[in-house]
């Protein structure tokens, strides 16, 4: 799947917006990719679920498991193994770090793949690493559907994404004209109560 076809989906989901966002990281940005648009269709999840898969078997060493951090990338991580025929599990917040519960887990040394939906400053993907780690699997690399970070995000393990953007963010004391009489939106889910 090219970089276009991955942002047509979101185009056509309405998943591409414009505007003056605020990120879960606090910057401010003129354009939020909104993958839950996307993941209410399962048509074009499981077209990107699959796309990861295609994209993951060129690895030289092969995953055994796919594990997604909750909450936004649960429905691309499980349809990314359910392309593979992998097991899936996702990891959640407990105490404010991720783990993994509900009877998940890992062997010591398995094989893992972490699907994230969007990679904006890769936290939430980091994050996701390091509780495969603290679970005694390895980390292989993160696949993504967009890497918005432009390439800049370091995750610890190799990023592969079906699309890459590079998307301008400001600090909120210092925002561009074009966005400063603009209204502006909280999207993401960090911090949403």
């Amino acid at each position: 799947m090219t970089k276009d076809e991955v942002l047509k989906i979101f185009e056509e989901c309405g998943a591409l917006l414009k505007g003056h966002f605020v990120l879960s990281s606090g910057l401010h940005a003129d354009t939020y990719l909104n993958k839950a648009l996307v993941s209410r269709f399962p048509e074009p999840t499981e077209r990107l679920g699959r796309a990861l898969a295609e994209m993951i078997a060129t690895l030289d060493e092969k995953p055994t498991a796919v594990v997604a951090p909750a909450m936004g990338a649960i429905l691309f991580g499980y349809e990314t193994a359910r392309a593979m025929g992998l097991p899936f599990m996702y990891t959640e917040r407990e105490n404010g770090e991720f783990t993994f519960r509900r009877g998940f887990g890992l062997e010591d040394g398995q094989k893992v793949i972490v699907v994230e939906d969007i990679v904006s400053t890769g936290l939430s993907a980091r994050e996701c690493v390091d509780a495969v780690k603290k679970e005694g699997g390895v980390p292989l690399a993160v696949a993504c559907l967009i890497d918005r970070s432009g390439g800049k995000a370091d995750l610890g393990v190799p990023l592969l994404p079906l699309a890459e953007l590079s998307i301008p963010t400001y600090d909120p004391d210092n925002l561009p004209e074009h966005l400063r009489n603009v209204p502006v939106v909280k999207p993401g889910s960090r911090g949403v109560k």
